[in-house]
């Protein structure tokens, strides 16, 4: 194998560097333990790692952990010095979402800056580092009744730093919002080492909002997050979920019904009629409508669905087992437990969808034809048209994703694919693995020269 070579520049020359002397450069910075050479790394990241890159790229010559804020600055002040590549990363859970990066020289995680810095219970805010795992972080807030509105996939291993990086927000957006919007500030690392802070720890501070709205969903290209606030919400006393399930035609008139009502769901998601049979809910497409409040109003909100859906000739499930119902249909969309096996590389495709609302159901339908030889699954939130489109086998759709994506934009939207084979994402006759329009490239290339000018950070990842 040829060996990758980062480079220093100096006043008078240029010097390369071999993989060995960058780790012995980090080590000599950081230690042994906090430095573990690429062909180390267990087979699970080692393998997420090779798929966030391009195929003629290199791998990296090793992956850093700092374990504080101040190791992390270091770190990234040194790659900057040397002018290394950094591909920044948390637990790696979604490293290998959207575009492809063209060359990596080292991978720094956050995954070790793992402290919760302070809960204000009174405020209903928590600052947390990046590394802190969504799933530990759910579990001492629910101690004081408390939980963060957001629910991203792989929320076992998902740290606060990828959610905040990607923007994974889940279904829970329908009545939180998305992941900005739970943002109040953060710290972040800028590609010269230097930390930046924007924001605050309190509910009415704004100061630099419109700078945390930059970073949310940036890919790791901008900085990276070092300390994260979010605002937080009390648990509510019950939850219920209402299944409604049956011609589309007639749920499609359910979903504009429940958004013209009073009714107030956390939830509506409408369900490919394939993700109702593989679950064994039901036959035809379905809406998931869950509603959290005082026990009397959820039974009373959920009594109302069914009358509405009785109407209409849909049928009507009421499920108490929200965590059950929850993980079966992750664990459809997502496969959290096959993505982290030694079988982690599959040719399955997982894209993100937005669409009008009104034409979510007509979508939903043209997938189910388009993709009718595959096994197939789609999830659309109902408020804000954004979805998920999961395809098992993902060799040789192409046409069939521009399909999609060509629907989807006739209804001003767009299909961006976040899992895919390497190759598909890199040959594709789609071209552009995010779906951008308009003058939305051209601005994001001059923020990301601003932020990051020798194009250090997740190089090539966004274009």
């Amino acid at each position: 194998m040829p060996t990758k070579l980062g480079c220093v520049c100096t006043d008078i020359n240029l010097v390369r560097l071999t993989d060995n002397q960058l780790v012995a450069l980090f080590t000599e910075l950081l230690g042994n333990d906090q430095v573990i050479a690429f062909a180390s790394l267990k087979s699970h990241l080692h393998d997420r790692i090779v798929q966030s890159l391009t195929p003629d790229s290199l791998p990296p010559a090793c992956v850093i952990y700092p374990q504080s804020i101040d190791e992390l600055s270091q770190a990234i002040a040194l790659a900057y010095e040397h002018r290394l590549r950094v591909l920044p990363c948390g637990s790696a859970t979604k490293l290998d979402w959207g575009g492809l990066v063209n060359r990596a020289d080292v991978v720094i995680s956050t995954a070790q800056l793992n402290q919760v810095i302070e809960h204000c219970v009174g405020d209903l805010t928590v600052t947390v580092q990046a590394g802190v795992k969504y799933q530990d972080l759910q579990a001492i807030l629910a101690k004081e009744g408390q939980f963060l509105a957001i629910d991203p996939p792989y929320e076992t291993d998902a740290t606060i730093g990828g959610i905040l990086a990607t923007g994974s927000a889940g279904s829970l957006r329908h009545r939180y919002n998305s992941v900005r919007d739970m943002c109040l500030g953060l710290e972040f690392v800028r590609s010269d080492g230097e930390v930046v802070k924007a924001g605050g720890r309190v509910v009415k501070n704004v100061a630099g909002y419109d700078l945390m709205k930059l970073l949310t969903g940036s890919y790791g290209t901008l900085g990276i997050a070092s300390t994260i606030t979010f605002r937080l919400y009390p648990l509510p006393e019950f939850t219920q979920i209402a299944l409604v399930t049956g011609e589309a035609v007639a749920i499609a008139q359910l979903q504009q019904q429940i958004s013209k009502s009073v009714l107030t769901p956390t939830v509506c998601d409408l369900l490919s009629a394939s993700v109702i049979t593989k679950l064994g809910l039901g036959e035809g497409v379905g809406l998931v409508v869950q509603f959290s409040s005082l026990k009397v109003s959820v039974i009373e909100q959920g009594d109302r669905i069914a009358s509405l859906a009785k109407a209409l000739n849909l049928q009507v499930q009421i499920i108490d087992e929200i965590s059950n119902f929850w993980r079966s249909l992750n664990n459809l969309i997502w496969q959290s437990e096959l993505r982290n096996s030694a079988q982690s590389v599959s040719n399955h495709v997982v894209c993100k969808l937005g669409i009008l609302p009104s034409s979510s159901v007509s979508l939903v339908e043209q997938c189910e034809k388009i993709f009718s030889n595959q096994e197939c699954y789609l999830q659309i939130h109902a408020g804000s048209g954004l979805g998920l489109l999961r395809v098992e086998n993902g060799q040789d759709i192409d046409e069939q994703l521009a399909q999609v994506r060509t629907i989807a934009e006739s209804q001003s939207g767009f299909l961006t694919i976040l899992e895919a084979p390497q190759n598909l994402k890199f040959n594709s006759i789609l071209s552009d693995v995010w779906g951008y329009r308009g003058n939305a490239r051209d601005l994001m290339v001059k923020i990301q020269q601003q932020f990051d000018p020798r194009g250090l950070f997740s190089p090539a990842r966004l274009f």
